[in-house]
């Protein structure tokens, strides 16, 4: 399964870089990840920057504080689901303004991880935590609970 994180700004202090390499690492085991970070402008700049990264065939998922909200084994079973459609699946994480409706119109789903906000930079370790989480346990492997 190929997943790319499309991620508005860039990790600079080091323990998200850190934490985000861990995981990372981790996920390897599972996947092939990648991350790309985008330039942080206005909303509908980075809007298009967003969906000039996106192809036709991905599977879109929005991390958008108004979207659905699931558990872990929710997240885990959509991402089992797509792990047989052979799509790559895109996560995107937006900047401070969140993101355009041209990239939520784009997508095939809206995540969200709760009606709190969060700065990007935390929220890209909670996404690759929450996506490692889905892999275990889809794998019925030690590490859930």
């Amino acid at each position: 399964m190929n997943i790319v994180v499309l991620c508005v700004g860039k990790l600079k202090e080091t323990y998200w870089t850190d934490a985000a390499a861990e995981y990372v690492k981790r996920l390897g085991k599972y996947c092939s990840l990648s991350i790309e970070e985008l330039k942080e402008s206005d909303k509908n700049e980075e809007g298009a920057n967003i969906l000039r990264r996106i192809k036709k065939e991905d599977y879109v998922i929005a991390l958008d504080i108004a979207g659905a909200e699931t558990n872990s084994e929710g997240l885990a079973a959509k991402i089992e689901s797509l792990l047989a459609s052979g799509k790559r699946v895109v996560f995107i994480i937006g900047g401070s303004e969140g993101l355009s409706c041209e990239v939520l119109e784009r997508a095939h789903h809206r995540l969200s991880f709760s009606k709190m906000t969060f700065p990007h930079q935390l929220m890209r370790v909670i996404l690759l935590e929450q996506i490692y989480r889905g892999f275990k346990i889809i794998k019925n492997e030690k590490y859930h609970k």
